[in-house]
């Protein structure tokens, strides 16, 4: 075994819901990434990365276990992924790595589908009034549900029984009544957080260390502050405030589809206030002397929709993440830094997050040319898997009938640089999709070849998934933060 001390750290860096075509990396109209442009410089860039799904738990998933989300299979808040399947497993077990994961993204650090089983240090949602008071969060966990009066006598006898309450009660009007709190108070935690959580965490390890820092800053709604908030305004604020559903007002003719595009630009703040904290989380990397025996990671788990007309869905439209597989949602940006490395290289070749795995590996295992372990063999592949009950719920609130959001949706794609051809299904359509770039893709003809069926017919299930309690074992705090996000 290598000796700890010579072995890379491991960083992987989750812009969440952030789609290629925003990325200004990658030529967007707004220069939403100054600094990933300036850090590209010095890593690896790939043009044609694929997430393998279309939201945050199988894209997670799949980026921590290496196996494709048909494989893995966890799709919906009842599965849960069993234990030693995942990458910063293998590097805790196998190489003594210290792992943390660092994110308010509920299915990383709250809900038990296994994901965040998988790191030493778990690191949530930081929305206290107090943080160094009792958190009410962690307190219903230990303690159940509507335990008001348990609640204050815990918070009398602690160190700070004053503002102990006063995260109670902040708590409950985040989670329960959320309009009563001044304008610019959220119950979400900002990019900056996670950035300090993990650099006070790295400052602490002696040993190698892997982490993954998720922010949630372009998940919506979308609230960049007024720094980054460059290409929005007051007006698309108060647009964006007077929605009851971002994604279901507008699949159900509520409103009109201008009104969702138009929220892009706040989008595009988002991406520039998580672009400065990828920046500041880099060059104290840099100045500890960390960065050059590091891998950086930087990618996104899936995009997001503002309208663009489905390829393949009759008469559908893609709005944020919630269901679809177009191009918006799986064209993703991924920039790597590799140990050691100084020189901007561009690889055009489809790429997918499902290898990150064997890059770590590889990386770790000193072997050369790692770069290229992001390149699947002959493919990358996306699965999509329609509505769980939850969001069916609130889906029915706006629309009656779900059928052309529901089914599996596959793809299968093949190619390079501006030639990348994507086979698509969904139910018993089929069509073969041209993409450019992150911004140009028509589709070309309505036939797959048969390139999907096949495809997927190669690929079973690896038995890495148990069902869990789902929904029913989630504490009202957890609960609240998924619908906020949009899944229930």
């Amino acid at each position: 075994m290598t000796d700890s001390r010579d072995l890379p750290n491991v960083l992987l860096v989750v812009m969440d819901s952030v789609r290629a075509a925003n990325v200004g990396l990658y030529g967007h109209e707004h220069d939403t990434t100054p600094f990933l442009s300036e850090f590209a410089e010095q890593a690896v860039v790939y043009e044609q990365a694929r997430s393998p799904g279309i939201w945050s738990l199988p894209s997670h998933t799949s980026m921590f276990t290496g196996l494709h989300v048909v494989e893995h299979g966890v799709t919906r808040a009842r599965h849960k992924l069993q234990p030693n399947n995942t990458i910063f497993e293998t590097l805790g077990k196998n190489y003594n790595y210290t792992t943390g994961v660092f994110s308010e993204n509920t299915w990383l650090s709250d809900m038990d589908v296994g994901l965040r089983d998988a790191f030493d240090t778990v690191v949530g949602a930081q929305n206290l009034l107090f943080p160094d008071a009792v958190d009410p969060s962690n307190f219903v966990l230990s303690e159940g549900q509507g335990q008001y009066i348990s609640y204050l006598k815990h918070c009398l006898s602690a160190d700070a029984p004053a503002q102990s309450l006063a995260n109670g009660v902040f708590a409950k009007l985040a989670w329960d009544y959320p309009h009563l709190l001044p304008d610019g108070i959220t119950s979400s935690t900002p990019a900056s957080t996670y950035t300090d959580l993990f650099l006070d965490w790295e400052t602490d390890r002696s040993e190698p260390w892997a982490a993954c820092v998720n922010y949630m800053d372009a998940h919506l709604p979308y609230l960049p502050s007024s720094e980054h908030d460059l290409w929005g305004g007051k007006e698309l604020r108060k647009l964006q405030s007077d929605m009851d559903d971002q994604v279901w007002e507008f699949s159900s003719g509520e409103r009109p589809w201008w009104q969702r595009r138009a929220l892009e630009g706040l989008y595009d703040g988002t991406i520039h206030q998580m672009d400065a904290e990828i920046e500041r989380l880099v060059s104290e990397l840099e100045a500890r002397d960390k960065l050059e025996n590091t891998l950086v990671v930087v990618t996104a788990d899936h995009g997001e929709g503002f309208g663009e007309p489905s390829r393949i869905r009759p008469d559908s439209r893609v709005a944020a993440h919630s269901t679809g597989i177009h191009e918006v949602l799986t064209h993703v940006p991924l920039l790597a830094h590799f140990p050691g490395e100084t020189d901007r290289s561009v690889v055009s070749d489809v790429a997918s997050l499902t290898r990150f795995p064997s890059v770590v590996e590889a990386v770790v295992d000193g072997d050369s040319d790692p770069e290229r372990r992001f390149i699947p063999e002959n493919h990358a592949i996306v699965s999509s898997h329609g509505l769980e009950e939850p969001m069916e719920n609130r889906a029915r609130r706006y629309v009656d009938d779900l059928y052309r959001f529901n089914g599996d949706a596959r793809a299968v794609y093949e190619g390079s640089g501006d030639d990348v051809s994507k086979y698509v299904s969904w139910r018993n359509r089929r069509a073969t999709v041209l993409s450019h770039d992150a911004k140009s893709s028509y589709r070309r003809t309505e036939d797959d070849e048969g390139r999907v069926d096949a495809t997927f017919d190669q690929f079973t299930d690896r038995g890495v998934r148990e069902d869990s309690g789902g929904m029913d074992d989630v504490d009202d705090a957890t609960k609240q933060r998924l619908e906020d996000l949009g899944y229930v």
